[in-house]
Order: C-alpha cells, then sequence, then structure tokens
C-alpha cells in the first residue's frame, strides 16, 4: 500500500493558514517593555521609574533622577547577588524568614486596616466617656501643673499697662470688649480662661517663669506682672491643679476618647481573628494534629 502524501493544494492551505496566524499574532502582541537596564536575567523597565518621578521635574533633574536610579537599583541587585553567594545558607534562611513573616504582616496588617475603616464607628458618646473616667479615675493622675488664666503679653513701652491690668482682673463684658479691640498692640493673647494649660507651655508663654518658681507664682486668684528685656507680661491665674492630683475631665476627655477607640479597634479584630478561625475550622480548611505527650510525633519527623 503506497504512503499517502499530500496535495499540493493542502500544502499551500497550511501554509497560508500559519502566515495568517502569524499576522494575527503580530496584529495583538502585547508591546513589549522598555527595559533601561539589566543585572543578570534582572531587568528595570522605563514604567518602573516613571511612577516615582516628580511631575514638576525639569529634564536635567529627570535624566539625574534616571541615572541615580539606576545605578543604586543595579548597586543592590549585584550587591543582593553577592549576598545570595557569599551568606551562610542558615543565615539566608533566616532572612527570607523574616521576609516571609514581614510580608505576611504587612498584608494582613492592611486588610485589617481595610475591614476597621468599613465597619469604624468613630463616635464616642459623653456618657461612655464619664464612665471611663469615673472607672480610672486613680491613671489620671497628672504629671505636671494644671493652670486655667488668661494673659497679654505687652511691648515693653506699651503705654496704658495699668488699665490694661485692671480689665483683665476684671474682665467684664466691656473689658472683654476693649481688650479685643486693642489686641493688635499685644505681643501675645490668651483669653479662653476655661480651657486647663499645662505649666510648661505657660513656662514657654510667659519667660520669666521657670520651673523652680512655678508653684510660687502660679497660684489660684493670684495676678502676676512680670517683667524681661522682650516685655511686660500680665496674667490673672482662675484656678490650678497640682501635681499628683486628679486631671480634670475636661482635660483628659481627648485621651479617654482615643482609648475607647483604640479599645473598640482591638476588640473587632480579636472578633475578627477568632471568626475567622472559626469558619476555617468548618470548611476544613484549617486543622490541628494532635500529638502525645511525649511529642512523638516531632520527634519522628
Amino acid at each position: 500500500m503506497k504512503p499517502v502524501t499530500p496535495s499540493h493544494k493542502y500544502i499551500w492551505c497550511c501554509l497560508f493558514a500559519m502566515v495568517l496566524l502569524g499576522a494575527c499574532d503580530s496584529i495583538w502582541r502585547k508591546e513589549q517593555p522598555k527595559a533601561l537596564a539589566r543585572v543578570g536575567e534582572k531587568y528595570l523597565y522605563t514604567a518602573d521609574v516613571i511612577a516615582l518621578m516628580g511631575k514638576n521635574l525639569s529634564k536635567e533633574d529627570s535624566a539625574s533622577f534616571v541615572t541615580n536610579y539606576i545605578n543604586n537599583w543595579a548597586s543592590k541587585q549585584l550587591l543582593l547577588d553577592k549576598a545570595k553567594i557569599n551568606l551562610p545558607e542558615d543565615k539566608l534562611a533566616d532572612y527570607d524568614a523574616l521576609v516571609a513573616d514581614y510580608r505576611t504582616d504587612l498584608y494582613t496588617r492592611a486588610y485589617k486596616e481595610a475591614l476597621v475603616q468599613q465597619v469604624n464607628d468613630s463616635t464616642v458618646s459623653k456618657a461612655q466617656i464619664e464612665s471611663f473616667y469615673e472607672k480610672e479615675k486613680e491613671n489620671f493622675r497628672l504629671k505636671e501643673m494644671l493652670v486655667k488664666l488668661r494673659f497679654v503679653a505687652l511691648p515693653k513701652d506699651f503705654l496704658n499697662k495699668v488699665e490694661v491690668a485692671e480689665r483683665l482682673k476684671n474682665f467684664g463684658e466691656k473689658d472683654r470688649i476693649v481688650l479685643d479691640s486693642i489686641s493688635v498692640q499685644f505681643r501675645k493673647t490668651s483669653f479662653n480662661d476655661s480651657i486647663w494649660i499645662t505649666a510648661s507651655r505657660i513656662i514657654d508663654e510667659i519667660p520669666p517663669l521657670t520651673f523652680e518658681n512655678v508653684d510660687k507664682q502660679l497660684k489660684k486668684s493670684q495676678f502676676l506682672n512680670l517683667e524681661d528685656d522682650n516685655g511686660v507680661y500680665l496674667a490673672k491665674i482662675l484656678d490650678v491643679r497640682p501635681v499628683d492630683d486628679i486631671a480634670p475631665l475636661s482635660f483628659i476627655e481627648p485621651t479617654i476618647e482615643q482609648v475607647l477607640l483604640s479599645r473598640r479597634k482591638l476588640d473587632f479584630i480579636r472578633k475578627l481573628e477568632t471568626e475567622v478561625i472559626d469558619e476555617a475550622i468548618k470548611k476544613k480548611e484549617f486543622e490541628i494534629y494532635e500529638t502525645d505527650k511525649n511529642n512523638k510525633r516531632y520527634e519522628d519527623e
């Protein structure tokens, strides 16, 4: 029996199909990324560098940035290759494990944060803050003195110091209006006497005060009239909370709010981790293998 040989027509059809497929491949093939540099089998592509460049760089700055980036990239790759060759195997294994752990932590932390943001309730009620404050009062002992006061810093050559001092002491409605109207002549002002301020901040604002004399100078109902080379400092002390006293709620409230929000976040993450494990166990995606008391399983391995 003679072997069957393909006809000329069949051969031409095959060749035509191959050419057609080649043409289609050239049409639909994606443009290959442009490489800027190569180290061994690793390539640095233009797109990688462009993504890091600032939009407002000049041509000269752009060229300098690209050159420096290529050199830094090449240096890292070459040193990495040498490290893999010259470092002991056990060290490489340790570093690979650290990298894997870091990668896992990075991904899982980002995922947890994304879930927290989705269900995040950033509101804390006044009642929750007050309840926490009452329970934890002893943990809010002051590390430094707190003061309520109003004060002004005047230029040394200011003419109406006496009037300003009297109005600052009285601080009725008319006094406030007058002081506000001339406040552009003052060096510094603080008329909000309802908030607590730390002694260290007051010392920064009133240089004649120091940590050595602050206890004597800052007393409730006292009026300060201090002076240095830069000017005159007038202050009316309304209230004082000494060191080791319990911090007032109005001062500690922002801290309590952050503590409660942090606890809420931690509770959510703990619940999430527990639910993930429970779900995996139900789906038989996670198993813990029992071992005997002598850890025979591990010894055998």
